[in-house]
């Protein structure tokens, strides 16, 4: 008997190499990124399924803006690590496992 393991899995990929001026906490620490999913066979990635938008994600503060700067929605809280969707209650990220409270 063989078993593949494989599936879908996010990557968070740094756009650019310099920090941006952070709108909320005024540090230089904003990154542009961007959310991609692979498709992966026993935990590698092979080959993007999915290219997700760019934001900008704030080292610093945690907090997540689009391109133009605007906060995005606070239903719409994301994990700095993974990008995933979140709750407003949760300190650690389900799907990652890192603190992902802001």
């Amino acid at each position: 008997m063989f078993f593949f393991i494989g599936g879908i899995q996010p990557r968070t990929r740094r756009i650019g190499d310099t920090p941006r001026l952070c709108p909320s906490c005024g540090h230089y620490a904003a990154w542009l990124k961007r959310v991609d999913h692979y498709l992966s066979l026993f935990f590698i990635p092979l080959f993007p399924v999915r290219r997700g938008e760019a934001v900008l994600m704030c080292e610093n503060c945690g907090l997540v803006f689009d391109e133009e700067g605007r906060t995005m929605a606070m239903g719409d809280t994301r994990c700095r690590y993974c990008g995933r969707k979140l709750g407003g209650d949760f300190t650690f990220c389900p799907y990652c496992g890192k603190k992902s409270g802001l």
